[in-house]
Protein backbone atom coordinates (compact mmCIF):
# COMPACT_ATOMS: atom_id res chain seq x y z
CA UNK A 1 0.00 0.00 0.00
CA UNK A 2 0.95 3.63 -0.95
CA UNK A 3 1.52 6.13 2.08
CA UNK A 4 2.90 9.39 1.39
CA UNK A 5 2.35 11.98 4.33
CA UNK A 6 2.39 10.65 7.78
CA UNK A 7 2.54 12.60 11.47
CA UNK A 8 4.66 10.57 13.72
CA UNK A 9 5.93 11.30 17.56
CA UNK A 10 9.36 11.16 18.26
CA UNK A 11 11.86 12.06 21.31
CA UNK A 12 15.63 11.53 22.15
CA UNK A 13 16.70 9.84 25.07
CA UNK A 14 17.36 11.54 28.89
CA UNK A 15 20.95 12.41 30.09
CA UNK A 16 21.67 9.97 32.90
CA UNK A 17 22.35 11.02 36.39
CA UNK A 18 25.83 12.15 37.66
CA UNK A 19 26.35 9.95 40.60
CA UNK A 20 27.54 10.72 44.43
CA UNK A 21 29.72 8.99 45.89
CA UNK A 22 32.93 9.25 47.66
CA UNK A 23 35.97 6.90 47.43
CA UNK A 24 36.63 3.91 49.57
CA UNK A 25 39.79 1.77 50.05
CA UNK A 26 41.36 -0.32 53.27
CA UNK A 27 42.90 2.14 53.57
CA UNK A 28 41.39 5.00 52.93
CA UNK A 29 37.80 4.91 54.68
CA UNK A 30 36.84 8.55 54.02
CA UNK A 31 38.54 9.43 50.71
CA UNK A 32 37.46 12.06 48.13
CA UNK A 33 34.20 12.30 45.56
CA UNK A 34 34.07 10.19 43.07
CA UNK A 35 30.98 10.34 41.47
CA UNK A 36 30.79 10.04 37.80
CA UNK A 37 28.92 11.81 35.38
CA UNK A 38 26.13 10.34 33.54
CA UNK A 39 25.72 8.86 30.27
CA UNK A 40 24.20 11.23 27.03
CA UNK A 41 20.62 10.22 25.82
CA UNK A 42 20.37 8.58 22.16
CA UNK A 43 19.99 10.83 19.52
CA UNK A 44 16.73 10.62 17.02
CA UNK A 45 18.45 9.66 13.45
CA UNK A 46 16.25 9.73 9.95
CA UNK A 47 17.98 7.90 7.51
CA UNK A 48 17.59 7.42 3.59
CA UNK A 49 16.69 3.85 2.69
CA UNK A 50 17.29 3.52 -1.12
CA UNK A 51 14.97 0.30 -1.13
CA UNK A 52 11.89 1.80 0.29
CA UNK A 53 9.18 3.63 -1.91
CA UNK A 54 6.18 4.50 0.33
CA UNK A 55 6.04 5.68 4.16
CA UNK A 56 3.75 3.08 4.64
CA UNK A 57 5.55 1.25 7.58
CA UNK A 58 4.59 4.15 9.53
CA UNK A 59 1.41 2.55 9.43
CA UNK A 60 2.29 0.42 11.99
CA UNK A 61 5.11 2.34 14.10
CA UNK A 62 4.12 6.38 15.00
CA UNK A 63 6.37 6.56 18.13
CA UNK A 64 10.32 6.56 18.09
CA UNK A 65 12.29 6.97 21.49
CA UNK A 66 15.96 6.57 21.71
CA UNK A 67 17.15 4.75 24.78
CA UNK A 68 18.43 7.03 28.09
CA UNK A 69 22.00 7.18 29.09
CA UNK A 70 22.52 5.76 31.80
CA UNK A 71 23.53 6.93 35.57
CA UNK A 72 27.11 7.68 36.24
CA UNK A 73 28.56 5.30 38.91
CA UNK A 74 31.13 4.75 41.79
CA UNK A 75 35.05 5.50 41.39
CA UNK A 76 34.30 7.79 38.53
CA UNK A 77 32.55 5.83 35.90
CA UNK A 78 30.85 8.04 33.34
CA UNK A 79 27.25 6.27 32.29
CA UNK A 80 26.41 4.47 29.21
CA UNK A 81 25.52 6.94 26.23
CA UNK A 82 21.98 5.49 25.04
CA UNK A 83 21.60 3.76 21.72
CA UNK A 84 20.55 6.25 19.08
CA UNK A 85 16.92 5.86 17.48
CA UNK A 86 17.43 5.46 13.45
CA UNK A 87 14.14 5.82 11.37
CA UNK A 88 14.60 4.90 7.74
CA UNK A 89 12.63 6.75 5.53
CA UNK A 90 12.30 6.44 1.11
CA UNK A 91 14.38 9.05 -0.74
CA UNK A 92 12.40 12.51 -1.24
CA UNK A 93 11.22 12.65 2.52
CA UNK A 94 10.40 16.23 3.52
CA UNK A 95 10.17 16.16 7.64
CA UNK A 96 7.95 19.48 8.98
CA UNK A 97 7.79 20.46 12.36
CA UNK A 98 3.91 19.75 13.29
CA UNK A 99 3.81 22.03 15.73
CA UNK A 100 5.03 25.28 13.34
CA UNK A 101 4.86 23.80 10.10
CA UNK A 102 8.97 24.33 9.43
CA UNK A 103 10.18 22.48 6.91
CA UNK A 104 13.50 20.86 9.02
CA UNK A 105 14.99 18.07 6.54
CA UNK A 106 14.83 17.34 3.11
CA UNK A 107 15.94 13.82 2.75
CA UNK A 108 16.93 13.00 -1.05
CA UNK A 109 20.54 10.97 -1.60
CA UNK A 110 21.18 7.57 -0.72
CA UNK A 111 21.99 6.97 3.07
CA UNK A 112 21.78 10.64 4.31
CA UNK A 113 21.15 11.20 7.83
CA UNK A 114 19.82 13.73 9.66
CA UNK A 115 19.89 13.72 13.54
CA UNK A 116 16.18 15.92 14.33
CA UNK A 117 16.71 15.57 18.14
CA UNK A 118 19.75 15.39 20.03
CA UNK A 119 20.06 13.23 23.34
CA UNK A 120 20.12 14.66 26.22
CA UNK A 121 23.87 15.44 28.36
CA UNK A 122 24.55 13.62 30.95
CA UNK A 123 24.67 14.88 34.30
CA UNK A 124 27.72 16.20 36.53
CA UNK A 125 28.63 13.42 39.41
CA UNK A 126 29.87 14.95 42.92
CA UNK A 127 33.48 14.99 41.80
CA UNK A 128 32.89 17.50 39.14
CA UNK A 129 31.32 20.38 41.80
CA UNK A 130 34.27 19.73 44.50
CA UNK A 131 36.58 22.70 45.21
CA UNK A 132 39.18 23.46 47.98
CA UNK A 133 36.18 24.75 50.13
CA UNK A 134 33.92 22.35 49.31
CA UNK A 135 35.54 19.05 49.87
CA UNK A 136 32.96 16.24 49.77
CA UNK A 137 29.62 17.69 48.05
CA UNK A 138 26.66 15.50 48.49
CA UNK A 139 25.15 16.73 45.48
CA UNK A 140 25.22 15.64 41.69
CA UNK A 141 23.57 16.99 38.68
CA UNK A 142 20.25 15.82 36.76
CA UNK A 143 20.89 14.38 33.36
CA UNK A 144 18.94 16.58 30.86
CA UNK A 145 14.99 15.77 29.81
CA UNK A 146 14.02 15.75 26.19
CA UNK A 147 10.76 16.34 25.12
CA UNK A 148 8.32 14.26 22.65
CA UNK A 149 8.06 15.98 19.38
CA UNK A 150 5.27 15.65 16.37
CA UNK A 151 6.93 15.90 12.83
CA UNK A 152 5.31 15.00 9.75
CA UNK A 153 6.46 12.91 6.94
CA UNK A 154 5.76 14.12 3.54
CA UNK A 155 6.82 12.21 0.73
CA UNK A 156 7.85 14.03 -2.94
CA UNK A 157 9.41 11.67 -5.37
CA UNK A 158 12.73 11.93 -6.77
CA UNK A 159 12.87 11.47 -10.65
CA UNK A 160 14.45 13.67 -13.45
CA UNK A 161 11.34 13.08 -15.29
CA UNK A 162 7.58 13.16 -15.12
CA UNK A 163 4.94 11.62 -17.27
CA UNK A 164 1.80 13.36 -16.39
CA UNK A 165 -1.66 13.57 -18.87
CA UNK A 166 -5.04 12.47 -18.18
CA UNK A 167 -6.45 9.07 -16.58
CA UNK A 168 -5.82 5.97 -19.18
CA UNK A 169 -3.86 8.29 -21.83
CA UNK A 170 -0.73 5.27 -21.78
CA UNK A 171 1.72 6.79 -18.96
CA UNK A 172 2.64 3.34 -17.33
CA UNK A 173 2.18 1.50 -20.66
CA UNK A 174 4.82 3.40 -21.83
CA UNK A 175 6.72 3.40 -18.56
CA UNK A 176 6.96 -0.34 -18.32
CA UNK A 177 8.37 -0.32 -22.31
CA UNK A 178 11.03 2.47 -21.87
CA UNK A 179 12.60 1.21 -17.88
CA UNK A 180 12.90 -1.26 -15.56
CA UNK A 181 9.33 -0.42 -13.81
CA UNK A 182 6.11 -2.70 -13.92
CA UNK A 183 3.75 -0.73 -13.20
CA UNK A 184 0.02 -2.18 -12.89
CA UNK A 185 -1.62 -1.24 -16.42
CA UNK A 186 -5.33 -1.87 -16.96
CA UNK A 187 -8.10 -0.30 -19.42
CA UNK A 188 -10.12 1.80 -16.82
CA UNK A 189 -9.23 5.28 -15.36
CA UNK A 190 -6.86 5.32 -11.68
CA UNK A 191 -5.20 2.31 -12.43
CA UNK A 192 -1.84 4.00 -10.89
CA UNK A 193 -3.31 5.10 -7.30
CA UNK A 194 0.80 6.27 -6.71
CA UNK A 195 3.82 7.16 -8.35
CA UNK A 196 5.44 4.69 -10.17
CA UNK A 197 9.50 4.99 -10.95
CA UNK A 198 12.09 3.43 -13.65
CA UNK A 199 15.06 3.24 -14.38
CA UNK A 200 15.94 4.53 -18.17
CA UNK A 201 18.41 3.36 -19.73
CA UNK A 202 20.01 5.41 -22.76
CA UNK A 203 23.42 3.57 -23.89
CA UNK A 204 24.55 3.73 -20.38
CA UNK A 205 23.10 6.92 -19.51
CA UNK A 206 20.21 6.45 -16.89
CA UNK A 207 17.44 8.89 -15.70
CA UNK A 208 14.46 8.19 -13.06
CA UNK A 209 11.03 8.71 -14.92
CA UNK A 210 7.89 9.09 -12.48
CA UNK A 211 4.37 7.99 -13.37
CA UNK A 212 2.40 10.60 -12.16
CA UNK A 213 -1.06 9.22 -11.55
CA UNK A 214 -3.53 10.35 -14.12
CA UNK A 215 -4.76 13.70 -13.87
CA UNK A 216 -7.69 15.40 -14.62
CA UNK A 217 -9.83 18.70 -14.63
CA UNK A 218 -9.93 20.13 -10.75
CA UNK A 219 -6.95 18.64 -9.60
CA UNK A 220 -5.18 21.53 -8.60
CA UNK A 221 -8.23 21.94 -6.21
CA UNK A 222 -8.00 18.06 -5.23
CA UNK A 223 -10.52 16.47 -7.50
CA UNK A 224 -10.13 13.30 -8.23
CA UNK A 225 -6.80 12.82 -6.60
CA UNK A 226 -5.42 15.83 -7.59
CA UNK A 227 -2.80 17.56 -4.67
CA UNK A 228 -1.66 13.93 -3.65
CA UNK A 229 -0.49 13.37 -6.83
CA UNK A 230 0.59 16.96 -8.33
CA UNK A 231 3.26 17.08 -5.74
CA UNK A 232 5.33 14.05 -6.78
CA UNK A 233 5.60 15.98 -10.41
CA UNK A 234 7.16 19.06 -7.97
CA UNK A 235 10.89 17.90 -8.23
CA UNK A 236 10.67 17.20 -12.05
CA UNK A 237 13.47 18.46 -14.35
CA UNK A 238 11.41 17.82 -17.38
CA UNK A 239 8.28 16.73 -18.29
CA UNK A 240 6.67 14.27 -20.84
CA UNK A 241 3.19 15.30 -21.76
CA UNK A 242 1.16 12.04 -22.82
CA UNK A 243 -1.92 12.95 -25.28
CA UNK A 244 -3.98 10.67 -26.69
CA UNK A 245 -3.81 11.39 -30.38
CA UNK A 246 -6.22 8.53 -31.33
CA UNK A 247 -8.85 10.87 -28.99
CA UNK A 248 -9.93 7.35 -28.28
CA UNK A 249 -12.19 8.67 -25.01
CA UNK A 250 -14.00 10.80 -27.25
CA UNK A 251 -12.06 13.82 -25.60
CA UNK A 252 -10.04 17.10 -28.12
CA UNK A 253 -6.21 16.16 -27.60
CA UNK A 254 -5.44 19.42 -27.80
CA UNK A 255 -8.29 20.61 -25.36
CA UNK A 256 -6.50 17.70 -23.08
CA UNK A 257 -3.54 19.07 -23.26
CA UNK A 258 -4.72 22.61 -22.56
CA UNK A 259 -6.46 21.34 -19.58
CA UNK A 260 -3.76 19.65 -17.83
CA UNK A 261 -1.72 22.25 -18.24
CA UNK A 262 -3.96 25.05 -16.69
CA UNK A 263 -3.76 22.46 -13.71
CA UNK A 264 -0.33 22.41 -13.13
CA UNK A 265 -0.56 26.37 -13.29
CA UNK A 266 -3.10 26.81 -10.45
CA UNK A 267 -1.28 24.06 -8.41
CA UNK A 268 2.20 25.50 -9.37
CA UNK A 269 3.99 28.21 -11.06
CA UNK A 270 7.26 26.15 -10.76
CA UNK A 271 5.85 23.43 -11.36
CA UNK A 272 4.11 24.90 -14.70
CA UNK A 273 7.76 26.50 -15.81
CA UNK A 274 9.19 22.85 -16.08
CA UNK A 275 10.17 22.15 -20.26
CA UNK A 276 8.18 19.65 -21.45
CA UNK A 277 7.92 17.45 -24.14
CA UNK A 278 4.40 16.70 -26.15
CA UNK A 279 4.08 12.82 -26.23
CA UNK A 280 1.60 11.81 -28.98
CA UNK A 281 0.80 8.40 -28.02
CA UNK A 282 -1.75 5.38 -29.15
CA UNK A 283 -0.69 6.42 -32.55
CA UNK A 284 -1.02 2.56 -33.71
CA UNK A 285 -5.13 2.88 -33.02
CA UNK A 286 -4.82 5.06 -36.04
CA UNK A 287 -5.04 4.34 -39.73
CA UNK A 288 -1.50 6.41 -41.57
CA UNK A 289 -3.80 8.82 -43.33
CA UNK A 290 -6.08 9.48 -40.01
CA UNK A 291 -2.67 9.77 -38.05
CA UNK A 292 -1.20 12.47 -40.15
CA UNK A 293 -4.68 14.37 -40.39
CA UNK A 294 -4.92 14.44 -36.18
CA UNK A 295 -1.56 15.32 -35.69
CA UNK A 296 -1.37 18.17 -38.36
CA UNK A 297 -4.34 19.33 -36.70
CA UNK A 298 -2.93 19.29 -33.09
CA UNK A 299 0.07 20.95 -34.39
CA UNK A 300 -1.54 23.93 -35.92
CA UNK A 301 -3.47 24.53 -32.81
CA UNK A 302 0.28 24.82 -30.93
CA UNK A 303 1.05 27.24 -33.41
CA UNK A 304 -1.61 29.33 -33.19
CA UNK A 305 -1.54 29.05 -29.09
CA UNK A 306 2.33 30.17 -29.39
CA UNK A 307 3.47 26.18 -27.80
CA UNK A 308 6.56 25.75 -29.18
CA UNK A 309 7.19 22.40 -27.07
CA UNK A 310 8.96 19.35 -28.99
CA UNK A 311 6.27 16.85 -30.07
CA UNK A 312 6.93 13.45 -30.63
CA UNK A 313 4.76 10.39 -31.91
CA UNK A 314 4.68 6.98 -30.13
CA UNK A 315 3.02 3.97 -30.02
CA UNK A 316 3.95 1.60 -27.11
CA UNK A 317 2.59 -1.12 -28.09
CA UNK A 318 4.63 -0.90 -31.57
CA UNK A 319 7.38 0.45 -29.96
CA UNK A 320 6.93 2.95 -32.50
CA UNK A 321 8.83 6.46 -31.63
CA UNK A 322 10.84 5.19 -28.29
CA UNK A 323 13.87 5.24 -29.55
CA UNK A 324 13.67 8.63 -30.90
CA UNK A 325 11.63 9.47 -27.28
CA UNK A 326 14.35 8.40 -24.85
CA UNK A 327 17.31 9.98 -27.13
CA UNK A 328 15.17 13.67 -27.23
CA UNK A 329 14.93 12.96 -22.84
CA UNK A 330 18.48 12.53 -22.36
CA UNK A 331 19.77 15.05 -24.69
CA UNK A 332 17.07 18.14 -23.11
CA UNK A 333 18.28 16.77 -19.45
CA UNK A 334 22.29 17.30 -20.04
CA UNK A 335 21.04 21.00 -20.73
CA UNK A 336 18.97 21.22 -17.28
CA UNK A 337 19.87 21.70 -14.07
CA UNK A 338 19.58 19.20 -11.17
CA UNK A 339 16.87 19.63 -9.48
CA UNK A 340 17.42 22.02 -5.93
CA UNK A 341 16.86 20.70 -2.06
CA UNK A 342 14.22 22.58 -0.70
CA UNK A 343 15.62 26.33 1.15
CA UNK A 344 15.88 25.39 4.68
CA UNK A 345 16.92 27.87 7.03
CA UNK A 346 19.56 26.96 9.91
CA UNK A 347 17.08 24.86 12.21
CA UNK A 348 18.15 23.42 15.27
CA UNK A 349 14.50 21.38 15.94
CA UNK A 350 14.99 21.17 19.53
CA UNK A 351 16.87 24.00 20.55
CA UNK A 352 17.98 24.27 24.09
CA UNK A 353 17.09 27.38 25.94
CA UNK A 354 19.83 28.17 28.06
CA UNK A 355 20.05 32.05 28.37
CA UNK A 356 16.33 33.40 28.46
CA UNK A 357 15.52 35.04 31.89
CA UNK A 358 12.24 36.25 33.23
CA UNK A 359 11.32 37.77 36.42
CA UNK A 360 7.69 38.59 37.59
CA UNK A 361 6.10 39.89 40.64
CA UNK A 362 3.44 38.60 42.39
CA UNK A 363 0.29 40.26 44.00
CA UNK A 364 1.45 39.40 47.13
CA UNK A 365 5.13 41.22 46.43
CA UNK A 366 6.83 38.19 46.22
CA UNK A 367 8.92 37.32 43.09
CA UNK A 368 8.52 34.32 40.13
CA UNK A 369 11.85 33.67 38.37
CA UNK A 370 12.01 31.43 35.29
CA UNK A 371 13.70 31.03 31.82
CA UNK A 372 16.31 28.44 30.33
CA UNK A 373 18.92 29.77 32.00
CA UNK A 374 16.97 28.60 35.33
CA UNK A 375 16.18 25.68 33.80
CA UNK A 376 20.07 24.87 33.07
CA UNK A 377 21.13 25.62 36.60
CA UNK A 378 18.16 24.35 38.61
CA UNK A 379 19.31 20.58 37.39
CA UNK A 380 21.77 20.48 40.11
CA UNK A 381 19.89 21.67 42.68
CA UNK A 382 19.37 19.13 46.06
CA UNK A 383 16.96 21.03 47.98
CA UNK A 384 17.76 19.12 51.37
CA UNK A 385 21.74 19.22 50.84
CA UNK A 386 22.83 22.91 52.43
CA UNK A 387 26.07 22.78 50.12
CA UNK A 388 23.74 21.92 46.79
CA UNK A 389 21.74 24.89 48.29
CA UNK A 390 24.70 26.96 48.87
CA UNK A 391 25.87 26.58 45.23
CA UNK A 392 22.79 27.54 44.20
CA UNK A 393 22.40 31.01 45.87
CA UNK A 394 25.98 31.32 44.59
CA UNK A 395 25.18 30.80 41.07
CA UNK A 396 22.80 33.34 41.29
CA UNK A 397 25.18 36.04 42.15
CA UNK A 398 27.62 35.29 39.96
CA UNK A 399 24.70 34.94 37.14
CA UNK A 400 23.82 38.54 37.81
CA UNK A 401 20.10 36.86 38.93
CA UNK A 402 20.56 38.85 42.02
CA UNK A 403 21.16 41.79 40.63
CA UNK A 404 18.14 42.05 37.88
CA UNK A 405 16.20 40.85 41.14
CA UNK A 406 17.21 43.82 42.30
CA UNK A 407 16.68 46.03 39.20
CA UNK A 408 12.97 45.38 39.58
CA UNK A 409 13.03 46.17 43.43
CA UNK A 410 13.97 43.21 45.29
CA UNK A 411 15.18 43.74 48.85
CA UNK A 412 15.94 42.36 52.39
CA UNK A 413 12.91 39.69 53.45
CA UNK A 414 11.38 39.51 49.87
CA UNK A 415 10.02 36.15 49.25
CA UNK A 416 11.77 34.39 45.78
CA UNK A 417 10.15 31.83 44.19
CA UNK A 418 12.32 29.54 41.11
CA UNK A 419 10.77 26.47 40.05
CA UNK A 420 9.75 24.55 43.43
CA UNK A 421 12.35 26.65 45.80
CA UNK A 422 11.07 29.26 47.67
CA UNK A 423 13.75 31.55 49.90
CA UNK A 424 13.75 34.34 51.50
CA UNK A 425 16.27 36.85 50.41
CA UNK A 426 19.02 37.73 52.72
CA UNK A 427 21.34 40.36 52.05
Amino acid sequence: MFLDKVTITIKAGDGGKGAVSFYRSALTAKGGPDGGDGGKGGDVVFKVDSGMNTLYSFSFKKKFVAENGTDGGKTNKTGKDGNDVVILVPAGTVIYDAESGKVIADLRDENQTFIALKGGKGGKGNAFFATPTRQAPHFSQEGEKCKFRKVVLELKTIADVGLIGYPNVGKSTLLSVISNAKPKIADYAFTTLFPNLGVVDYYGNTFVVADIPGLIEGASEGVGLGHEFLKHAERVRLILHLIDISESEGRSAFKDFITINEELKKYSQKLYAVPQIIVLSKCDLLSEESLAEKVKAFENECKKNNINYPIIKISSVTNSGLDELKKQVYEKLKTLPKSEPIDIEEYEFDKRDKTSLIISRNDDGSFNVTGGLIDNMIRGVVLSDEVSFAYFQKRLKEDGIIDKLKERGLKEGDTVHIKDITFEYLD
